[in-house]
């Protein structure tokens, strides 16, 4: 039997690869269990990135929204299919609590196509669930380093919204460092429980990186 030649090989291979992607399975729109809203420390992600984000980093931003996405008991859908593209319009009214039109574009791409609304309906979901939660102030304007039980956090959390569940809320660490809080809402975003899948990812202690 004769053997292929090296580039024949290597294109069949290329084939099957890209197939193998095109073939992995999508989310399919509206079908899943609650949202998870999950609010960015902003001071965290401008210390850490490498992308030049001077609409979000150049001012002095706390929590801000990162993403309402579609969650399932067990893991999550994204990428559902779509066309839709999400109008200016929107993006503009959303830059004050998600301040990159880039993280707008890739949370309807990616989860936003899986909520079975179209855009303008997922972003006003994302931007009523993001004002319904109320940040303590201690955490509004931060002038320095704070280090502070996780504990405590969401003691100071759940005090300021008595309506969500302690069970609801989980913390999201870089090392020792702050990343996210995420909240979890039911379909109607109202709180609930967060499924098994969804843990804290910080220690007993925690920092904040100052708000400048």
């Amino acid at each position: 039997m004769k053997r292929l030649p090296v580039i024949a090989t290597l294109l069949l291979l290329f084939a099957f690869t890209a197939t193998a992607r095109d073939d992995r399975p999508r989310g399919t729109a509206g079908i899943f269990d609650y949202y998870v809203l999950s609010l960015s420390w902003s001071p965290e992600y401008c210390a850490t990135t490498r992308r030049d984000d001077e609409l979000q980093c150049a001012r002095p931003y706390a929590f801000v929204a990162h993403g309402l996405w579609p969650q399932n008991e067990r893991g999550w859908p994204q990428d559902c299919e779509s066309r839709e593209r999400v109008p200016d319009a929107t993006i503009n009214r959303l830059l004050p609590i998600m301040p990159s039109k880039g993280l707008i574009i890739h949370e309807w791409r990616k989860h936003g196509t899986c909520s079975g609304l179209g855009a303008d309906g997922y972003f006003a979901a994302l931007e009523r669930s993001y004002r319904a939660i109320r940040i303590p102030d201690r955490y509004q304007r931060l002038p320095q380093t704070l280090t502070v039980d996780a504990a405590r956090l969401r003691s100071d959390l759940l005090q300021a919204n008595p309506a969500l569940r302690s069970d609801g809320v989980v913390l999201q660490c870089a090392g020792r460092y702050l990343q996210e809080v995420r909240i979890c809402l039911d379909r109607s975003l109202s709180p609930r429980a967060c499924g098994r899948d969804l843990r804290n990812r910080c220690g007993d202690s925690l920092v904040l990186r100052p708000v400048r």
